[in-house]
């Protein structure tokens, strides 16, 4: 048995299934849109560093140099900060950088990234790069122990963050739009 609907009665309801459908596409939308907080795990108290990271949390998390970078005639040593767990950790308790030592954020896909220094107890310059194109640039971020901090946002989709001591940036006179050549460094040659 087929129960025919008057016209009037499904036309009256087409209006609420576009509005479902819509919301329901909104939603999705919302959940797939790509941006990067690094350390928003560190707010909740869930972060913990990676297993194959020296992670004396008093000291912050050391990790094997695996990149370097040519940033205007300097090389700077690179600890590569690849799971969420490293990149939640960052630099934090770190009580010094040395001038030639930094540490690289990849994002497997450009998007905006946001970083904030929540136990950090040194300044550090935040280069936001994009394809090694350096988009902008957070100067000397100021350390930050208490609960709230602010956030330092790239602005643009970026795919590679570098963090130095602060100050570096200025000292090495990078600016926007300045290119950056990383590059891997082969396993036997790492150091620390």
């Amino acid at each position: 048995m087929t129960v025919q609907l008057p016209l009037s009665l499904t036309r009256s309801t087409r209006p609420y299934q576009f509005g479902v459908t819509l919301g329901l596409s909104l939603l999705l939308l919302a959940c797939s849109s790509p941006n990067t907080t690094v350390n928003p795990d560190v707010a909740q108290g869930t972060a913990t560093p990676s297993p194959s990271a020296e992670s004396d949390i008093s000291s912050g998390q050391m990790l094997p140099i695996t990149a370097e970078a040519e940033i205007r005639g300097q090389r700077i040593q690179l600890e590569v900060a690849r799971t969420p767990e490293q990149q939640a950790m960052g630099l934090m308790y770190r009580r010094e950088l040395a001038d030639d030592r930094g540490m690289l954020f990849p994002f497997a896909f450009p998007r905006p990234a946001q970083f904030w220094m929540r136990n950090t107890l040194i300044p550090l310059d935040m280069l936001f790069l994009l394809n090694g194109e350096v988009k902008a640039i957070a100067a000397n971020a100021a350390p930050c122990t208490t609960p709230t901090c602010p956030l330092y946002e790239s602005g643009v989709p970026v795919n590679q963050v570098i963090e130095l001591r602060g100050g570096r940036a200025a000292e090495l006179g990078i600016q926007v739009g300045d290119r950056i050549t990383i590059r891997t460094l082969p396993a036997p040659n790492n150091t620390q």
